[in-house]
């Protein structure tokens, strides 16, 4: 099979997926477990292009599948632990409220749909990394693909463990975390998550993927401006007294020196 047709296969079966997601999501009255998925979702797609492209070169494959497991089921794992008896995230109480009877069904297109697409188009360059048998050999790009992952996989993880440690201490409730790794950056997680996407694109790359760019940019951007940074701050402002502060001394995306306030 070629590409496409392999590319199409893969939406096939993350359409599958979602489906069934869904209708636990009914049973549940729960929506966020889509959230949980996302990284998972990733992990279930890159093993399908494994066996679909037994003509790729093998070291590359497994390199590449073996990063996204890595990353996939860790957050996976982070936000179902995190989310382990808590009630529906506040977006989908508040969509379901908006929607009203009509929610069982709109949840499926608004939530569930909407991001098995995302995900299935943001996959494309593990299907083309993997989907090519040359160079039968790994070459500079895979090589340098493996630091810029292993940067962004600590700033995500480390960054995730220490906020997990940060509010499970009552002192901390209303507080902000500035230490560690969120002293270098306002959302480590994020960004740790965007560089890894950026190093599977290096092994894309290397396997003559160049076309697949869109993926880690619309990853980058989905963080930083829809889901992610934007949305989350707006919240953060108007709920903690000292993240305007935080704002003026900490870099946003990427890590950075803390700058030192200007006295007025």
């Amino acid at each position: 099979m070629d590409f496409l047709q392999i590319y199409l296969t893969l939406g096939l079966v993350m359409l599958g997926l979602m489906t069934l997601l869904w209708l636990a999501s009914l049973a549940l009255k729960n929506s966020s477990i889509v959230d949980i998925f996302w990284g998972t979702g990733f992990v279930v797609t890159t093993w399908a292009a494994f066996l679909l492209t037994p003509g790729g070169f093998a070291p590359r494959k497994l390199l590449l599948d073996v990063l996204v497991t890595m990353w996939g089921l860790r957050l996976s794992l982070h936000l179902l632990t995190r989310n382990w008896g808590k009630p529906e995230d506040f977006r989908y109480q508040q969509w379901r409220k908006e929607t009203g009877a009509a929610w069982w069904w709109k949840s499926f297109f608004r939530v569930f749909f909407l991001q098995g697409v995302l995900l299935w188009i943001i996959s494309a360059p593990v299907l083309a990394a993997q989907i090519s048998a040359q160079p039968n050999q790994l070459t500079l790009l895979d090589y340098g693909a493996m630091p810029v992952w292993l940067i962004g996989f600590f700033f995500e993880a480390v960054g995730d463990w220490q906020l997990v440690r940060f509010r499970a201490k009552p002192a901390n409730n209303g507080q902000v975390l500035k230490t560690g790794v969120w002293r270098y950056t306002r959302h480590p997680n994020y960004f740790g998550d965007a560089t890894q996407w950026w190093a599977y694109y290096l092994v894309a790359l290397a396997a003559g993927g160049w076309w697949t760019i869109f993926s880690p940019i619309l990853m980058t951007r989905l963080l930083l401006r829809v889901s992610g940074v934007t949305l989350l701050e707006k919240s953060l402002k108007e709920e903690k007294p000292g993240y305007k502060e935080y704002i003026e001394t900490t870099s946003e995306f990427v890590p950075w020196f803390p700058r030192h306030k200007e006295a007025q």
